[in-house]
């Protein structure tokens, strides 16, 4: 049986930041977007309220710089390998994130199958953010559900890769899940455990233990 591999971005593939806060600092706005960050962690806002208020922070926003934020973000080393690695064993992989998914997207270029973030209007903004289109943690859950049968697999088919309590439902509803550079809370919950810098050393311990 094939598995599904769920990779998270903010501070999984990302490493120590999330995509607002690279995007921010294309547009010069890091203090803004910490604040923004601060309220969302601290949950004084939710997923939609953040997401009104970061359409707002960008609305001078262009593609241009999206791609600046992309090509210079701090990515895991070795995730175009270990999706291809993947993608030679028969198995899936697929991104879920709570990022706009005009960032999220762009990785599909990388190598994988899906790639789920919530939904922004195109950039140059010229629309409001609808707030039925950002997703939450439970989300993460609903899209794992679908990507399993879209792929043909069981929900124990399933590997969850992340790093915050926005993973936490994920990680609660398929049977392998690895922390990746995650908070202690996560970790306690986690399958699997990895500090550093590069996706084949997580994605190892996975392969490790089959």
């Amino acid at each position: 049986m094939a598995r599904l591999h769920l990779f998270d971005l903010d501070g999984t593939l990302l490493h120590g930041t999330a995509a607002p806060v690279e995007i921010s600092r294309q547009l010069g706005l890091e203090a803004e977007i910490a604040e923004l960050e601060r309220d969302f962690v601290a949950r004084r806002i939710d997923s939609p309220q953040y997401a009104v208020r970061v359409h707002t922070l960008w609305a001078e926003l262009t593609d241009a710089q999206v791609t600046a934020a992309f090509e210079g973000a701090p990515w895991l080393m070795g995730i175009r390998e270990t999706w291809a690695e993947i993608r030679e064993g028969g198995d899936y992989c697929a991104v879920i994130s709570l990022s706009p998914s005009f960032f999220v997207e762009r990785l599909l270029g990388w190598g994988a199958h899906a790639a789920y973030g919530s939904v922004f209007p195109a950039v140059p903004f010229t629309e409001p953010v609808n707030p039925t289109g950002i997703l939450n943690a439970a989300a993460k859950v609903k899209i794992a559900n679908r990507l399993c049968e879209e792929f043909g697999v069981g929900r124990s088919d399933c590997v969850a890769y992340g790093d915050s309590l926005s993973d936490v439902e994920l990680f609660g509803a398929v049977p392998v899940s690895v922390a990746v550079n995650a908070d202690q809370r996560l970790v306690g919950l986690a399958t699997h455990s990895y500090v550093g810098r590069d996706l084949r050393k997580a994605y190892e311990l996975v392969r490790a233990a089959w």
